[in-house]
């Protein structure tokens, strides 16, 4: 089966917006043993809808078009799938039906505009949109199915989750035989992973993926039929051995999310003292409800003075040391467990960039810190010719796997690879 994907929209083409929708379809439909061949991004005009419908029918066996089924007069996509197949739009007395008792249930006046969300070409089946506005619809042309959906991003999911994979299931018998395992790194590129994992003999029906979303590295082991499926808890374990500490969390999006997974109503407390990485340990964590299970604070000590007036580092440890330095974190680490006497703290200092180094400390030099109830944890990291963002997003990385290293009774301090260290 030949899948391919279509986006529309003007704001999509220019750049205006990232299109996050067409990364996210393509990794589920990954999870699924099915590869995305080809993705078109179109603009908002009419001809070149139509153009691109008749072209990709010719070659594809399905097609996700997302995008353009709005109320407004730039949402072409029922019309010129209409015109691409010679008939005219029809109103769907159903759809029609669901516009009106959405607006009546919220108490509003239905804009005549939301009439032309019911119109749709005579041959389409529509597809429900149970969280929006304009329903979804599938048409065939040529050799392809044309799948029909929202732009918005929680309409698509639910709609491709909900919709989608189950019509794939019962029209091609695609995605029911396939398992996939994902091994989350840190401080190693996609191309020294996969220079480690190349020389693996991997059994029939099992194939390896990567994905790149900084700074982790995701890691896919897919396994396709019962037989496959059986042996991937075996691979995965193999896999995981020739990486190492590479590794840092298994199934989970993120390091924030393992943290989260681990501390959420385990009675284990804890607290956060952040200068370079200004919070993002702090927000990387809320993100995910029940946080305030064990997040006691979270405190952006940015300046010197904070840290003195409110960890209560020393300053002659600031001006013996500076602000980056083992001395210097590890007191903020301590006075942040200190302050509601929480289990486990992490501080993070370093010098983001892209100016502020000097020779002894150059730009990417990072202190992280991790106090428990029996002792401190530290190290300096080097993190050279990485953007801003990437060393903050690293120097947070590092410093929750520290503590998941320590949840886990693992060694708390370990090479990642590409990320260098100083010695004490």
């Amino acid at each position: 089966m030949k899948l391919e994907m279509i986006c529309t929209g003007e704001e999509v083409l220019s750049g205006q917006i990232v299109d996050t929708n067409a990364a996210w379809f393509a990794n589920v439909m990954m999870e699924q043993g099915i590869e995305v061949q080809r993705r078109i991004t179109v603009g908002d005009r009419l001809e070149d809808l139509i153009a691109v419908f008749q072209e990709r029918s010719l070659h594809a066996d399905v097609i996700l078009v997302n995008g353009g089924l709005g109320p407004t007069s730039d949402d072409l996509s029922a019309e010129a799938m209409a015109k691409a197949k010679g008939e005219p739009l029809v109103e769907n007395l159903v759809w029609r039906q669901r516009l009106e008792d959405w607006f009546t249930r919220n108490g509003r006046e239905m804009p005549l505009s939301n009439l032309k969300q019911a119109l749709l070409p005579e041959s389409a089946v529509m597809v429900d949109n149970p969280v929006g506005t304009a329903c979804g619809f599938r048409v065939k042309l040529n050799r392809a199915w044309l799948f029909f959906t929202p732009g918005v991003p929680f309409e698509l999911k639910e709609m491709v989750k909900g919709q989608f994979i189950p019509f794939l299931q019962q029209e091609y018998g695609v995605g029911a035989k396939v398992a996939v395992k994902k091994l989350l790194t840190i401080g190693h590129g996609e191309s020294a992973l996969a220079d480690k994992l190349e020389t693996l003999e991997l059994p029939e029906g099992v194939t390896l993926g990567y994905r790149s979303s900084m700074p982790h590295i995701e890691i896919k082991i897919f396994a396709r039929g019962d037989k496959a499926i059986g042996l991937l808890p075996r691979v995965t374990n193999h896999v995981r051995q020739v990486l190492g500490t590479a590794v840092v969390a298994e199934d989970r999006q993120s390091l924030a999310e393992e943290i989260h997974g681990r501390l959420n109503q385990s009675g284990f407390s804890l607290a956060l003292a952040e200068s370079c990485t200004g919070g993002l340990i702090a927000s990387d964590l809320v993100a995910f409800s029940g946080s305030s299970s064990y997040l006691h604070h979270g405190l952006v000590t940015y300046s010197n003075e904070s840290k003195v007036k409110v960890l209560g580092v020393s300053p002659q440890t600031l001006d013996d040391h500076g602000a980056v330095s083992i001395a210097t974190v590890e007191e903020m680490a301590l006075g942040a467990r200190r302050l509601l006497d929480s289990d486990f703290a992490l501080a993070t200092s370093g010098i983001a960039g892209p100016d502020g180094g000097s020779e002894e400390k150059p730009v990417g030099t990072v202190a992280l810190a991790l106090a428990t109830r029996g002792g401190v944890y530290s190290q300096m990291i080097k993190l050279p010719r990485r953007s801003r963002d990437l060393v903050r997003s690293l120097s947070a990385a590092v410093a929750l796997d520290m503590l998941r290293r320590e949840l886990l009774g693992e060694a708390v301090i370990v090479d990642y690879g590409s990320i260098g260290r100083y010695s004490k």
